[in-house]
């Protein structure tokens, strides 16, 4: 379409950078016309920067800066001017100690990026799991118009005629071998059918999931979530959302107007219909404290708990992600939310549609996939919140993945005081564990790992394994991938590295869990748990990183999302200073 000036009802922020014949106008738009750039490009069209979380060593973003050809391809299109920006890249299986560390430091510099640079509205361009909320976050404290675009799930794995879900498979097959049920050649031939084409996780783990939340908040075009990567209507979906932003950059639709209270309720029952993540929990929260809403934990449990789990998909089902976009996709599950009167439709998408409108044509193409209601695979399938003495501030469970019979237990407590203790001793034949048992470990919180690793699905002890046991009550202020499963119990708060009473549980103590009552519950006399905990000390500090230093210093607790206390709320986008 051709550029007009009349066609935007204000000055918009770029030109702060490019307007006029001053110096530091000649200055910015000189430096960059060395890339070839016609002088009228300058001449007030918006400026969209493409937030790019592509890199050789984040796996599920390898394929993005060919997403951001199409994602160009539409804002040239609509009248915009396109630039693609590098951002922060925290990948899931490379950084250590573990990615989740960095996800505040890429919010800060994607924030920074945004606020400090000549745009008008971004694409974030997003895929491996910490990749979304921290581009969600900076461009919620920025408020500068926003839309996701993720690069989509691989294709399913196969081997050996069964379907191989990505990380799930993992997890079985490691459990298999020390159960004597698989051999290490076996594992290792299994390994390329985990992977066999660009994207992130085929199952419903976190990268999926967070997609999912992403189109649930009404922040992706409707249909964006589940298209396969290396499908053709990803590149559609890219091309489409450049031109869309373009659109929002006129409307001065920004993330404010977008991600409301209703529409955190609305991606919350949706995670619970997914059988979704339970890192989704941490990132919302995070999310809406720099939208400057008030979502807790409470609302998790209040709002999930009467949503049916109708997605049939690994690590709680039988499918993976490619079979979900044939079905229908997300829009399938939003719609059978609203049909159920569990969705606000008429909270408002970045399409500048509401839900309603996005979902009201959405077809089921397949019910052994998206269940019906009537044919749920778990009735009750949101995340459930468990406190008690244990878990003051609240501790989460999924009970999509978790064992029905061990939803009610009480059993003696195995400790392990950190994730190397848990390495040295979980293959020990003497050690004192059966089934019944409930495995607890400590210090795997935001401060005590640091960074609040995917440890807390403990694979079982080898013993256990070997009488064909698969499940086990676990307990930890750790996460776990969105590929596990198992009745994990996770994000315990306070964490044990602050002092909170999972520090001072003993091996042999007897721990009550109730789920259907959310009840996590040490059994000890509380006169013994007070003295327990006045006798506590911290663990020594070991040498940091300057910007662990910076995390152990400021990072939250686990029930309100794990963010750096002074980068909660939204900072806006004003211009900085000119410095030239």
């Amino acid at each position: 379409m051709a550029f007009s000036k009349a066609q935007w009802p204000r000055r918009l922020r770029s030109q702060e950078w490019y307007s006029g014949t001053s110096r530091d106008a000649i200055y910015h738009r000189g430096w960059l016309k060395n890339q070839g750039y016609p002088h009228d490009l300058f001449d007030g069209r918006p400026v969209i920067g493409i937030l790019n979380t592509w890199s050789d060593l984040t796996p599920c973003n390898g394929h993005l800066r060919e997403i951001a050809e199409k994602v160009k391809a539409g804002i040239w299109e609509a009248g915009g001017f396109p630039v693609e920006v590098p951002v922060f890249s925290a990948s899931e299986n490379t950084y250590r100690p573990t990615a989740m560390m960095f996800r505040n430091l890429a919010a800060m510099a994607v924030e920074e990026a945004m606020r400090g640079q000549p745009i008008d509205g971004a694409v974030l361009l997003v895929g491996c799991d910490k990749t979304t909320p921290s581009l969600l976050m900076g461009a919620a404290s920025t408020d500068i118009p926003s839309i996701v675009v993720t690069g989509g799930p691989m294709l399913n794995g196969w081997f050996r005629g069964e379907r191989v879900g990505s990380g799930t498979a993992l997890w079985q097959m490691s459990e298999a071998i020390k159960a004597g049920e698989m051999t290490p050649d076996e594992f290792l031939e299994a390994e390329q059918a985990m992977s066999r084409s660009s994207g992130s996780c085929n199952t419903m783990g976190t990268a999926s999931t967070m997609a999912s939340m992403a189109e649930a908040l009404g922040m992706a075009l409707s249909g964006n979530a589940a298209i396969p990567a290396v499908d053709a209507r990803r590149r559609v979906m890219a091309q489409l959302s450049g031109r869309r932003i373009v659109e929002m950059v006129k409307d001065d639709l920004k993330p404010s107007d977008v991600m409301t209270r209703a529409a955190f309720e609305n991606a919350i029952r949706t995670n619970g219909a997914i059988g979704g993540s339970t890192n989704a929990v941490v990132h919302l929260l995070a999310l809406a404290g720099r939208v400057g809403l008030d979502v807790t934990l409470e609302d998790w449990d209040r709002l999930g708990r009467d949503v049916p789990t109708i997605v049939n998909l690994m690590p709680s089902g039988k499918y993976l992600m490619e079979e979900f976009f044939y079905a229908g996709g997300l829009p399938v599950v939003l719609r059978s939310l609203l049909e159920g009167g569990k969705l606000h439709g008429d909270a408002l998408t970045v399409s500048g549609r509401t839900m309603a409108e996005e979902v009201a044509e959405a077809k089921n193409w397949n019910e052994d996939v998206i269940r019906p209601v009537d044919k749920a695979l778990t009735a009750q399938g949101g995340i459930a919140v468990l406190k008690g003495n244990l878990a003051p501030d609240g501790a989460v469970l999924k009970p999509s993945a978790a064992s029905e019979h061990l939803m009610v237990h009480r059993g003696r407590a195995v400790v392990f005081e950190d994730i190397d203790d848990y390495k040295a001793r979980i293959n020990d034949e003497a050690l004192e564990i059966d089934e019944t048992s409930i495995m607890v470990m400590k210090n795997c919180g935001p401060r005590g790992y640091p960074g609040m690793a995917e440890v807390g699905n403990m694979g079982l002890p080898p013993k256990v394994l070997r009488k064909g046991i698969k499940d086990m009550i676990r307990i930890s202020d750790a996460r776990m991938s969105g590929t596990a499963y198992g009745t994990v119990i996770l994000h315990t708060s306070p964490e044990a590295a602050v002092g909170g009473p999972l520090a001072i549980v003993q091996t042999g103590d007897f721990i009550e869990v109730d789920v259907p009552n959310r009840r996590l519950h040490l059994d000890v006399p509380d006169a013994e748990i007070a003295e327990r905990l006045a006798q506590w000390t911290p663990l020594p500090d070991q040498p940091q990183s300057g910007y662990a230093r910076l995390y152990l210093d400021h990072v939250q607790g686990a029930d309100t999302g794990a963010d750096f206390d002074f980068l909660v709320g939204c900072r806006g986008n004003e211009v900085p200073r000119e410095s030239h």
